[in-house]
């Protein structure tokens, strides 16, 4: 059974750094893309970052310049770097990926990790 687990939330002054990580594990053919959500009370759910899995990346405008996505495909794990953080990204951040499994494609989802920014 295909399984995401993130870690790296954590509790952060604003202008802080913190790297989230999200490995998966599980029996599995391919990863395709990856990426990071996040909620926060209230809102929707929005996309933070995506990569494909030839690394190509895109971000929502509100993070660009601040947080960094990266993947290492041998360990099956996606990363999220973020820097000069705000009390704005507070948020649960969820990470999910496109895996190709024997039976199917489809999403899966980690559990979430909280990240909260203090001014």
């Amino acid at each position: 059974q295909v399984q995401l687990v993130e870690s790296g939330g954590d509790l952060v002054q604003a202008g802080g750094s913190l790297r989230l990580s999200c490995a998966a594990s599980g029996s599995m053919l391919r990863i395709n893309d990856m990426g990071w959500y996040r909620q926060a009370p209230g809102k929707q759910r929005e996309l933070v970052a995506t990569i494909s899995s030839g690394g190509g990346t895109d971000y929502a405008d509100s993070v660009k310049d601040r947080f960094t996505i990266s993947r290492d495909n041998a360990k099956k794990t996606v990363y999220l770097e973020m820097d000069s953080l705000e009390p704005g990204d507070t948020a649960v951040y969820y990470c999910y990926a496109n895996i190709l499994t024997r039976l199917r494609r489809r999403d899966y989802w980690g559990q979430g990790t909280q990240v909260t920014v203090s001014s």
